[in-house]
């Protein structure tokens, strides 16, 4: 078996699926003229040699990393310059991934796991730019001229470790490629450097350090487009017009802020406005004690993140409402789907499921549209609306995979994956895929309160703290009833009955009608002997869902007999009075 060394770069068109749909001859004759006219001769003339053409990709080897981050570079602001004045539709968009790694030689074909990561680390490439592993930078930084963003540690599937990624963006590459985007859905976000209001120039590294934790934190949920540091950078110390800044970046959302130190404290503001009229949409301030510089930076960028996020949301959600529905492309039907599915009804999630379907009509590789149908067949039998539950089960599975299929680095397909594991009876696999979706995305606060309920679940202690740390990040979730819940039942399974109650009840005041907050209520009440109030609770549970008391009389969530021998105990007592 021979081996050598060598720099792979991956490359891959963005959204090719929509592309040969909309104009399938071509589609292929354009890309054929720039692989023959432009990215072929750019490889050659870096001393490298395209592999093999896969499909709507390409995989090359180099002999020297340089080579290949300069032919990376030449190719994609090659593509950007070809692109000024085409249409949305018929622009070509490469992403590439650059790795250097020990590789098998099988004839005129390479394998190994130096060509995996490659794959990989262009799934997290911008449109229109590169992302190239830690190995690869620690060879470049010194001898090319080229801002790279530290992504962090990254967790990509099939690879047993984390890959340090640090990603670049052409200046030509963001407002061609976000304006492209601008019409296939994704909303699209620059976050401007925040001001430094300390009158203090050393704490400009603060302000600089919290806007690129931002970026980074908003990168990790992949169903934004969020434009890289080193074009928002250009706005440092300038005052600029919001709407024309979002012209010029072709973005939908601007998000802009303040830092301002005090003696030891630190506040920082930060506001969400739209791009196209200026309107603000959101706004918010927070407070720290200035201890640990890092860790306070570190505490207000992943605020931010987790909070903004259901923000722009819920924007997207009131823009898509006023289109009419012949106009709604593959993001639009998921929005509508995720608003069906908070309805939290059977109704509810069969609009959500011809929602999901129409997206993926749209669009068959929108791996946001297999997580959603997941959700809903999930939410079926969560909330007992299906009539077959092996059938939905298996519905909520193949749609699962298949979203992770399409994006094994998106944290959402991860986490709803998670979840059909688990009412599938199978809990090491739900848990692995929970773990995974945080490593993700640790600023999602939905994975990692799933990550807190299966860890409980399981038996890790952790748990709790993990359910209480999500509800900190986003503290307005549309489903936080459900989390209030499961966070009771994790506090009756620690015996600590009294927090169980104030939990319990702050489920039911957000949503009287769900008949769970009220039975966990009634064992919480029952441990500590509140036998009078439990009855009232089982009473109230029983109302909202006949029969639903009976259906939880063998119930055994966790996989320890005891914790669930300790809940039933707790209904026993409600229910007998001792």
């Amino acid at each position: 078996m021979e081996r050598r060394l060598a720099a792979i770069l991956a490359a891959d068109v963005v959204s090719y699926s929509r592309l040969i749909r909309a104009d399938e001859e071509g589609t292929l004759a354009a890309l054929k003229t720039l692989l023959n006219d432009l990215v072929g001769p750019t490889i050659a003339a870096h001393h490298g040699r395209i592999v093999k053409l896969i499909g709507d990709g390409l995989l090359a080897e180099f002999g020297s990393v340089v080579d290949a981050v300069r032919a990376a570079a030449e190719m994609q602001e090659g593509i950007a310059d070809r692109n000024v004045g085409r249409a949305d539709g018929d622009r070509i968009v490469f992403r590439v991934g650059i790795n250097i790694g020990d590789v098998v030689i099988d004839g005129d074909d390479i394998h190994g796991d130096g060509v995996n990561v490659a794959a990989r680390l262009e799934g997290l490439a911008d449109p229109g730019g590169i992302c190239i592993s830690g190995k690869v930078y620690d060879e470049v930084r010194d001898r090319i001229d080229m801002p790279f963003d530290d992504m962090g540690e990254q967790t990509v599937k099939n690879i047993d470790r984390t890959v340090r990624a640090w990603r670049w963006v052409p200046d030509g590459a963001a407002t061609a490629t976000a304006s492209q985007y601008l019409s296939t859905a994704r909303p699209s976000i620059a976050v401007l450097p925040f001001d430094n209001m300390s009158g203090d120039a050393e704490q400009e590294y603060f302000s600089d350090g919290v806007t690129e934790d931002i970026i980074t934190a908003l990168s990790r949920f992949h169903w934004f487009f969020v434009i890289a540091r080193n074009s928002s950078f250009t706005y440092k110390g300038r005052a600029v017009d919001v709407k024309q800044v979002a012209r010029e970046l072709g973005v939908r959302y601007v998000l802009e802020g303040s830092v301002r130190k005090a003696a030891s404290r630190v506040r920082v503001t930060a506001q969400l406005i739209d791009g196209a009229t200026g309107n603000h949409i959101w706004a918010e301030r927070y407070d720290g004690q200035l201890q640990d510089i890092f860790e306070l930076q570190d505490e207000m960028s992943q605020r931010i993140a987790a909070t903004l996020v259901p923000e722009v949301s819920r924007a997207e959600l009131k823009r898509v409402v006023a289109k009419r529905p012949g106009d709604l492309d593959a993001w639009d039907c998921c929005l509508r789907g995720m608003a069906h599915l908070n309805e939290f009804s059977a109704e509810g999630n069969v609009r959500a499921r011809e929602q999901f379907e129409r997206a993926i009509a749209l669009d068959p590789d929108y791996c946001d549209a297999y997580v959603g149908l997941t959700d809903s067949y999930t939410r079926d039998v969560n909330l007992r609306f299906a009539d077959d539950r092996a059938a939905a089960l298996e519905e909520a599975l193949a749609a699962g995979q298949r979203a992770v299929a399409l994006d094994g680095a998106s944290s959402a397909a991860h986490h709803a994956l998670s979840t059909a594991y688990l009412l599938n009876d199978e809990p090491d696999m739900a848990l692995a895929e929970a773990r995974l979706a945080v490593e993700l995305n640790p600023n999602d606060a939905a994975a990692l309160h799933a990550l807190g309920n299966k860890s409980d679940l399981m038996g890790d202690p952790e748990g709790i703290a993990r359910m209480v740390r999500a509800q900190q990040l986003d503290p307005q979730a549309l489903d936080r009833h459900a989390y209030q819940t499961f966070l009771a039942r994790a506090y009756v399974n620690a015996r600590d009955y009294a927090s169980a109650v104030t939990i319990a009840q702050t489920a039911i005041r957000l949503r009287p009608e769900t008949a769970n907050a009220h039975f966990i209520l009634a064992i919480a009440l029952a441990h500590l002997g509140r036998i009078d109030e439990a009855r009232v609770a089982l009473a109230r549970c029983e109302a909202l869902r006949r029969g639903f008391i009976e259906e939880r009389a063998d119930w055994a969530p966790y996989a320890d007999t005891e914790s669930n021998k300790h809940l039933l105990d707790g209904l026993r007592k409600a229910q007998s009075g001792s």
